[in-house]
């Protein structure tokens, strides 16, 4: 199974595109898989001082950037923990999944190029060993 951890140039050009006409909230849902040790190999300047777990590495991504987040707008809905899928390949096993919103994919980019998101995303690559990041839109006449 293949790694995946940042958005390929493709991929992020897809979302804007697409999301950027609509106008509308986005909520992305997370699937996130630690790694048992966070690795800081090429970050030294945020390496803490004690060695670390994944999850307490993505846990100092988050907490250093959740005002960044919530001063445009966008919130976290849910933080959960999660193993094994009841439908769905046994192959794949999370850890958590996260729901966050974000106002529009403008606020999703503003967030991505602010100072507190550049200057603790290497918290988020060194704990994580696989992600999932599905961008998704409210279906609203659906009931």
């Amino acid at each position: 199974m293949s790694k995946h951890i940042k958005a390929t140039a493709e991929a992020g050009k897809e979302f804007y595109l697409k999301f950027l006409q609509n106008g509308e909230a986005i909520v992305m849902l997370n699937l996130l898989k630690f790694k048992s040790k966070a690795d800081y190999t090429g970050l030294e300047l945020l390496k803490p001082k004690e060695e670390i777990t994944g999850e307490e590495a993505y846990k100092l991504y988050t907490n250093n950037t959740l005002d960044g987040l919530k001063r445009i707008g966008s919130e976290i809905l849910f933080y959960g923990e999660s193993k094994n899928f009841l439908i769905g390949p046994n192959s794949e096993k999370w850890d958590v999944v996260l729901l966050v919103k974000h106002q529009s994919v403008q606020s999703f980019i503003e967030f991505a190029k602010s100072k507190v998101y550049l200057n603790n995303v290497g918290h988020r690559t060194a704990g994580l060993e696989d992600s999932r990041l599905l961008p998704t839109t409210e279906i609203t006449n659906y009931i």
